[in-house]
C-alpha cells in the first residue's frame, strides 16, 4: 500500500499506530521521493534486499513491487511488523521482530533504511562489519550526521568515516525536508549511498578501523601522543611516522584513511592487541 499524506492519518488512527519518540519514528508521506530513493538501490532479480525500521511501509511499497529475490524487512517495534504483516504476505517478503544490532546481515546484497538519528552511526558501522555480499546501502539519516561517514577532515571525521572510505565509496544524493515526514522532525534529513567495493581485504581493513579508534581516543593530542600511548613506546612512534613523512604535530582528524592503513602497518608488531 502505497503511503501518503491522505491515508496516513487514518492508518494512525485506525490501527493505533502513532508514531514512536523512543524509536525516533517519523512516517515518510511522498511517494515521489519514497521510490526516488528505492531506485537508488538498483534492485535486480538476484538481490536479497534489507530494509531497516520500516515503519508503516513507506519505502516498503515501492520495494515489494521490485524485481527482488528477496526482501526481509526488520523493526524493534512490534506494532509495525503486525500491521506489515497485513500488508505484505507474499512468499519473497520476510518480516523480522528484532534490534538490527542484533541481526545477521550477512548474505543481504542490498540494504536500505531510514536510521535513527541516535544509532545511526552504531548501525553503519555494524553493518560494514558484519555484511559480507552488500555492493550498496542507500541510507537516510539526519543531515547533520552525514559528514561522519564523508568527511576526511575536521570535528566530524573519525574512525567511522574512514571504515567507509576504506571499505567503498559514500555519496550524498539529495535533501529530504522536514515537511515530507510524519511528524515534522526539527532538522532536515539527507538520503546517501555507501557503495562497497568487491575486492577489498575486509577483515584487515576492520583492523585498521579498530587501530584508528584507539588514536581517535583522545582528539586533541597528537597523532604522535596517541601513537606512543597505544604502542607504549614513543621513540618508535617516533619513528613510524618520520618514515612515513608524517607531522607529529597534526591530530588524528588530520590524518587521511590511507595514512592510517600506512601507520597500522608499521606499528601492528608492536601492538599486543587491538581488539
Amino acid at each position: 500500500m502505497e503511503i501518503n499524506r491522505k491515508n496516513v492519518m487514518e492508518i494512525i488512527e485506525k490501527s493505533g499506530l502513532k508514531p514512536d519518540k523512543d524509536y525516533g519514528q517519523n512516517f515518510l508521506l511522498e511517494p515521489d521521493v519514497c521510490k526516488k530513493i528505492v531506485d537508488l538501490l538498483e534492485i535486480s532479480s538476484e538481490d536479497t534486499v534489507l530494509e531497516i525500521g520500516p515503519g508503516i511501509g513507506s519505502l516498503t511499497h515501492f520495494l515489494s513491487v521490485s524485481d527482488a529475490k528477496e526482501i526481509t524487512l526488520v523493526d524493534i517495534d512490534k506494532r509495525m511488523i503486525d500491521f506489515l504483516k497485513i500488508l505484505y504476505a507474499k512468499d519473497n517478503i520476510e518480516l523480522v521482530l528484532n534490534d538490527i544490532r542484533k541481526v545477521d546481515v550477512s548474505s543481504y546484497t542490498k540494504i536500505i533504511g531510514n536510521l535513527p538519528y541516535n544509532i545511526t552511526t552504531e548501525t553503519i558501522v555494524y553493518l560494514l562489519e558484519k555484511c559480507q555480499k552488500a555492493r550498496r546501502m542507500v541510507l537516510m539519516c539526519q543531515a547533520e550526521a552525514f559528514p561522519r561517514f564523508y568527511d576526511l577532515s575536521g570535528k566530524e571525521y573519525g574512525p567511522a568515516s574512514i571504515l567507509v572510505h576504506l571499505l567503498g565509496v559514500s555519496k550524498r544524493n539529495f535533501v529530504v525536508k522536514p515537511g515530507c515526514f510524519y511528524p515534522v522532525p526539527k532538522c532536515s534529513s539527507l538520503v546517501f549511498t555507501i557503495d562497497l567495493e568487491k575486492n577489498v581485504n575486509k577483515s584487515f581493513v576492520l583492523e585498521v578501523y579498530k587501530f584508528a579508534k584507539r588514536l581517535f581516543l583522545n582528539r586533541r593530542k597528537t597523532i604522535y601522543n596517541n601513537l606512543s600511548t597505544c604502542l607504549d613506546n614513543k621513540e618508535v612512534a617516533q619513528k613510524i611516522l618520520e618514515a612515513l613523512n608524517v607531522p607529529m604535530n597534526k591530530r588524528p582528524e588530520e590524518i587521511l584513511p590511507q595514512q592510517y592503513v600506512e601507520i597500522y602497518n608499521l606499528s601492528k608488531d608492536y601492538l599486543i592487541d587491538i581488539h
